[in-house]
């Protein structure tokens, strides 16, 4: 039996799960999240919880076990108390200012880039160098921090770049001059 997939996903107050033939629809505070369960895997809400059940032992079917559960724990996560990623930009001259919904970022570039959200995702600087992303789809809040810091990945010799806020960058040593007997 899976560890995680057997584990139960309690409901907080105030929220609403329904389940229409194979489609979960989660409905919070925050936001309303849908998922499309597999074929095989089976989801029973009761007054306070949700359970995963998968119909065979196969070993695809297994993996979907888990995998289901851990996306419908993120759906009620996320629509009760929402997601955030944070980002901050090290560099001389790297910086990020609001713009409508969007961001303006500049980053070393001749140009300033322009960042629009994803989906439902709210962007905010915070100073000149924090980008908060904050969204009810885990995912699509991992993704949107995944592209902004695709510009500029941190540089392990000198550090600049963009990088989560929890991100260790572990330095490398850069070339030394050799001082030389021959």
């Amino acid at each position: 039996m899976s560890r995680i997939g057997k584990q139960i996903i309690k409901i907080p107050e105030g929220m609403k799960v329904e389940l229409n033939t194979n489609i979960l629809t989660v409905n919070g505070k925050k936001d309303t999240l849908e998922y499309i369960l597999p074929e095989k895997i089976t989801v029973d809400i009761s007054s306070d919880d949700i359970s995963v059940k998968r119909s065979s032992d196969d070993p695809d079917v297994r993996a979907l076990h888990g995998l289901s559960r851990s996306l419908i724990n993120n759906m009620v996560i996320g629509c009760n108390e929402g997601f955030e990623k944070r980002l901050e930009l090290i560099g001389t001259g790297y910086r990020v200012q609001q713009k409508g919904k969007g961001l303006e970022m500049n980053v070393g570039f001749s140009h300033s880039i322009q960042i629009d959200p994803l989906e439902k995702n709210q962007l905010k600087a915070e100073g000149q160098n924090l980008i908060i992303i904050t969204g009810s789809d885990k995912q699509s809040v991992g993704q949107q921090a995944a592209i902004i810091r695709k510009f500029r990945p941190p540089n392990p010799y000198t550090g600049k770049g963009i990088k989560y806020s929890d991100e260790v960058i572990r330095r490398k040593a850069g070339k030394t001059a050799v001082g030389g007997t021959q």
